[in-house]
């Protein structure tokens, strides 16, 4: 009779090495999500022991970072995950976090389009000044 495999995301419980492996960051990346309070994974002597639970916080947490949220946006958001109550509440929160997140960037986004426009008219004098006879007879 064949042995059932599982895949990792069906496991019950995790090492570091693996979460490590599986979401591509360093066993380091977790220990910090360790002392920010996002895992909280039990202990068998030395080693960590994660859970399901834990993996799923990892996951949610590095998605939310990837969104550019700080880590105390991600962990209030992943606190909300594991709070019972409805889902309403716990989306109405994330969009509020998505609302001021996008107004940042857009800010941000402003911002850059401004220094931008600042770089290429000293690169258009730069240019004039340049190509100006009196400039090229010195050279």
């Amino acid at each position: 009779m064949p042995v059932a495999t599982r895949s990792i995301s069906q496991k019950e419980t995790f090492t570091i090495t693996e979460l490590a492996h599986e979401f591509d960051v360093t066993p380091r990346a977790i220990r910090f999500y360790e002392d920010v309070g996002l895992l909280e994974p039990a202990r068998s002597g030395r080693n960590r022991v994660y859970t399901q639970r834990d993996r799923t916080r990892l996951k949610l947490t590095l998605r939310g970072k990837r969104l550019g949220l700080a880590l105390a946006e991600v962990k209030q958001l992943v606190d909300l995950y594991d709070s019972p109550s409805d889902t309403a509440t716990q989306l109405k929160a994330f969009l509020r976090v998505l609302e001021e997140h996008r107004g940042q960037l857009e800010r941000q986004l402003e911002d850059v389009r401004v220094t931008l426009a600042e770089i290429a008219q000293h690169e258009a004098r730069c240019r004039r000044l340049l190509a100006s006879p009196q400039r090229r007879s010195r050279a």
